[in-house]
């Protein structure tokens, strides 16, 4: 039995919008849109993991909010979690620095202009909700 591994996405809001990022690697992701985000570390909190990988990924400071109810299957043995998050007061505007070559905030109108991978789109969906009631 392999131990699954926990892969957290960030649901990253700001005003209303959520933070799309298009995959540059690996080929076969290349040029789709995800959630920000990567594996959880051995003894790491999901939560501190989210933060860690938004800086490494998008060079942002940002914290996690709540967790987006439900768990998604990747490839055996990953598992997409995913967090609310925004970005700390101060934090810089964040950049695609790695895995990634765009960038792009989506109104919730927008949300499915993009080619987002396959196991996002429930995560998606679920943060669509929250958008939803945030911004009425």
């Amino acid at each position: 039995m392999t131990e699954r591994i926990v892969v957290v996405g960030a649901a990253l809001l700001d005003a209303g919008r959520l933070l799309a990022a298009r995959r540059s690697a690996p080929p076969e992701l290349a040029g789709r849109w995800e959630l920000p985000g990567g594996k959880v570390e051995r003894g790491e909190a999901p939560e501190a993991a989210l933060v860690r990988e938004l800086r490494e990924e998008l060079g942002v400071e940002a914290e996690t909010v709540e967790r987006v109810p439900g768990e998604w299957p990747l490839r055996p043995p990953y598992a997409l979690q995913v967090w609310t998050a925004r970005l700390r007061p101060g934090s810089a505007a964040p950049e695609p620095l790695q895995d990634h070559d765009a960038l792009r905030w989506l109104t919730p109108a927008e949300i499915w202009d993009v080619d987002w991978l396959d196991q996002d789109v429930p995560a998606v969906r679920e943060t669509l909700t929250k958008l939803a009631t945030e911004t009425h």
